[in-house]
């Protein structure tokens, strides 16, 4: 049964400030009501599918008492609340006037620490480090661990750690007030020449060093805290170190390339509550699996703890005090292996109340009472918050990332597959718009990277475009990760030339099918996926009638040369090691290199085209853009250019993502939708 929307009375009192410390409290103006939702029939505004998450996380307590909440009233700064379960009182204990609070977590059953954002300025404009702070469930013992900027005129802040020092996500014994950070040193913005590795007591203040390898980039912690894992570069290798205890000296458990990997190459998972270490490796097989590995014997076990046949696994741990529950991995949808019968009943429980979504499960480390966390999310669902009772069987919702988003408006997703022209299998997620889907126009989204992939869930871009009668097809085009080590190597050095007919061949077979109009196909993307719509439009000229290219690389050398002229983030280790191997060896292939370089081949560009870059992108930074502009528009009338400034590699600010998907609806109507001459 559902429980009654109590929690919308307690929400308002939430986004009224009640209880917000004096301390943080702004002159903020009084909450407003969320968007409501589009009439059914009506065209859903664009605000809707991108505006900033109004509900954005929830964690249970280790003792299952209280629920921490990251929430924000519409136009209001995010702030950090608690939810006493057994009362059902709520109070704010995090509210500030300049910021917004950013990740969170509890370090024990009474103590959460949090740092902070600024969803208000985008890339270029951020003044200030995400600080760290501490707080009690009920307010109190409110303390600032890390300075936000590099002064130190102010005399609290020689009490504080400096401004370089980030939370690190482990999770420990959550028994003390301990908490794990990390302080990069920077030899120049982005370039990381030492990490040091502390242990910050939340309520003091007072840190200290903890010993570790030379060079560490990666920890691996065990259930009471204790670093027992390393990893560390060596030129072209990582290499994991491991130690029994915290006494005992550091010893080398495996070298592997970095990239290319090896027969018997692992990655650290995590220890489960007894101590045993849990891997991810791919042990001779295509797809990447979870194991046991043997400390004793230094071996991974026969049997895989995770597997699935199509996918690689990634799991995550869901443990409890005492032992392991269960893994959460993605496969075609985010899924859940229960290893605990109590939760696995639980988990039918709840999917039998919310049949329509994919249903996660959490509770607390050691949870002494009957509530669960419930994350819902489904292909027309932005992702959404409940709270179940095990012992009355009631579901409650808590909130939604997108209030004004109705899943009965929203478009479906699938996953189909095609073939590519050489017999490679090509995975591709498809969203049809509502109604006839028969030769409609279409637009090839191609997702960045390009080593990710995409998911079966709710996609602002997608959606938005299928509520404007657009099919959506998303190929994972070779080299896209999670599809297994063949898939993802025979997308090395294939940038424009067999990853981009993967993508032209799901547009074809599209076309096949019936479901798009071969006169009427838009390839879209952004950052290496706008670098494919322009090698797209070079390409395929006749399979393409316009491109939308938003942070998109123009030019190979240009993104391994340091961008002439705008500063790349790119490191230095990536280009040494990493870019040889995966996109191709600047001397060796510099014939591909130009050959696939959008710049070099601008003037074939001859449709319509969309450009959009922002000013402060540090990974693929404006000359990319400027210079790609300067050299189409000399052939071409028919391009668009937009320049955001302070933006980075990513629309940050709700007004630039409104803006710039106005631009793409009226930029898609004129040249495939309902106002374009084909129509």
């Amino acid at each position: 049964m559902f429980a009654k929307p109590f929690y919308a009375a307690l929400f308002a009192s939430l986004c009224a400030l009640a209880g917000t410390p004096a301390a943080w409290a702004a002159d903020a103006p009084p909450a407003t009501a969320a968007p409501a939702p589009a009439t059914p029939g009506a065209r859903i505004p664009i605000e809707h599918f991108f505006d900033s998450t109004s509900f954005s996380g929830a964690i249970l307590s280790p003792d299952g008492r209280r629920l921490a909440v990251r929430v924000a009233p519409p136009g209001q700064r995010v702030r950090l609340a608690v939810l006493e379960l057994a009362s059902m009182q709520v109070k704010v204990v995090a509210f500030f006037s300049d910021a917004d609070v950013n990740t969170f977590r509890w370090v024990n059953d009474q103590r959460l620490v949090f740092d902070l954002a600024d969803r208000q300025l985008a890339q270029g404009a951020l003044r200030y480090g995400a600080g760290l702070y501490a707080v009690n469930a009920d307010g109190g013992n409110y303390r600032q661990l890390v300075t936000r900027n590099e002064s130190r005129q102010n005399k609290r802040a020689i009490l504080m750690l400096p401004w370089n020092t980030y939370l690190l996500q482990s999770i420990g014994d959550q028994q003390s007030d301990d908490v794990f950070v990390v302080q990069p040193d920077f030899t120049r913005p982005g370039e990381i020449h030492d990490l040091a590795l502390l242990r910050l007591n939340t309520s003091t203040g007072i840190s200290r060093t903890v010993a570790q390898p030379a060079g560490a980039r990666n920890w691996l912690f065990d259930k009471q805290g204790q670093l027992r894992i390393a990893q560390a570069p060596d030129g072209g290798n990582e290499v994991t170190y491991y130690r029994d205890s915290a006494e005992a000296p550091w010893r080398v458990l495996a070298r592997f390339d970095a990239y290319h990997g090896g027969k018997d190459a692992f990655s650290p998972a995590f220890f489960a509550p007894d101590g045993t270490l849990y891997v991810h490796a791919r042990h001779g097989s295509d797809k990447q699996a979870l194991y046991r590995y043997d400390l004793e014997k230094n071996r991974i076990d026969d049997t895989p703890l995770a597997a699935s046949a199509d996918f690689d696994v990634h799991a995550e741990m869901l443990g409890a005090n005492d032992r392991l529950l269960g893994l959460r991995y993605e496969t075609d949808a985010q899924t859940t292996q229960w290893l605990d019968e109590k939760m696995q009943a639980l988990q039918k429980q709840v999917n039998g109340m919310l049949p329509m979504s994919i249903n996660s499960l959490s509770t607390g480390w050691r949870s002494a009472t009957p509530f669960i966390l419930v994350r819902s999310v489904s292909d027309t669902m932005p992702v959404t918050y409940y709270l179940f009772n095990s012992d009355t069987a009631s579901l409650s919702v808590l909130g939604s990332a997108h209030p004004a988003i109705l899943p009965s408006q929203m478009a479906n997703k699938d996953l189909r597959h095609y073939q590519a022209r050489d017999g490679l299998d090509i995975p591709a997620w498809l969203t049809l718009p509502k109604g006839q889907v028969k030769m409609r126009p279409m637009v090839v989204l191609v997702h960045g990277g390009p080593w990710v992939r995409n998911s079966w869930d709710w996609d602002a871009e997608s959606q938005f475009l299928a509520s404007r009668g657009y099919v959506v097809l998303e190929p994972e085009y070779r080299g896209s990760t999670g599809y297994g080590e063949h898939h993802f190597k025979a997308g090395w050095k294939q940038w424009g030339l067999k990853m981009q007919d993967d993508i032209a061949d799901g547009a074809r077979w599209a076309i096949a099918q019936g479901i798009a109009d071969p006169r009427r196909i838009c390839i879209a993307g952004a950052s290496y996926g706008g670098y494919a719509t322009l090698m797209g439009l070079i390409n395929d000229p006749d399979l393409y009638r316009c491109g939308i290219d938003w942070l998109g690389v123009t030019d190979i050398d240009l993104l391994r040369n340091g961008s002439w002229g705008g500063y790349s983030n790119v490191s230095e280790h990536y280009r040494q090691y990493g870019m040889p191997v995966l996109i191709g060896d600047p001397v060796k292939d510099a014939a591909q290199f130009k050959a696939t370089s959008p710049l070099q081949q601008a003037a074939r560009i001859t449709q319509p085209l969309l450009l959009a870059y922002g000013s402060a992108d540090q990974r693929v930074p404006l000359p990319h853009g400027r210079q790609f502009y300067d050299a189409v528009r000399k052939t071409n009338a028919q391009v668009e250019w937009v320049e955001y400034a302070t933006e980075g590699h990513g629309w940050a600010l709700p007004a630039t993502r409104v803006d710039f998907w106005q631009r793409v609806e009226k930029f898609l109507d004129r040249n495939i939708g309902p106002g374009s001459a084909s129509q």
